[in-house]
């Protein structure tokens, strides 16, 4: 089993998700903001998708991680790489919560996750899979470097497959 890893950035530190995260994590995934993760979600899946976040990690030596920003140490949001039989292959997703948008804690924390995954688990290439009317995240997608891979599989067909380099060299 991989050790949980805390990633730090220049403003942020990607930590372990804790219990003190679950109200907020719950609030967001029963909103209207989750709608393009296939919400707004009831409690039941909301604790499931909290729950597989972090056994990914013990099951695939990859997962979610808490973003916190290192001035008040507020968590404003979650970073993570899913897999698994609902995933054909590893995708790197975030969000951020509300009131945490437009300051680039998602771009800063993909980033540092992405290059983890690539560097230190050197997994060849990571996608992100985006409802195609989420102009933000293909947005951010396109920011790290990801393009569109219309060949990529997908576990929902009208997802668009946003494919990120692999590492150099």
């Amino acid at each position: 089993m991989t050790s949980i890893p805390t990633l730090e950035t220049e403003r942020l530190i990607l930590r372990p998700p804790t219990m003190d995260d679950w109200p907020a994590y719950r609030d967001f995934m029963a909103s209207d903001r989750a709608v393009f993760m296939g919400g707004p979600h009831n409690e039941e899946a909301n604790w499931g998708m909290f729950c597989h976040d972090t056994a990914l990690w013990s099951l695939f030596g990859h997962g979610a991680l808490s973003v916190d920003t290192r001035t008040d140490r507020a968590c404003v949001g979650q970073i993570g790489i899913n897999a698994g039989p609902l995933f054909p292959e590893r995708e790197l997703g975030w969000f951020v919560f509300p009131g945490s948008e437009g300051k680039g804690y998602a771009f800063e924390a993909a980033s540092a996750l992405r290059d983890w995954a690539l560097g230190v688990r050197g997994f060849k290439t990571l996608v992100s899979n985006i409802h195609p009317d989420n102009a933000r995240s293909i947005r951010l997608a396109e920011r790290l470097g990801a393009s569109p891979d219309p060949d990529a599989p997908r576990r929902d067909p009208k997802d668009l497959i946003y494919r990120h380099p692999g590492p150099v060299g």
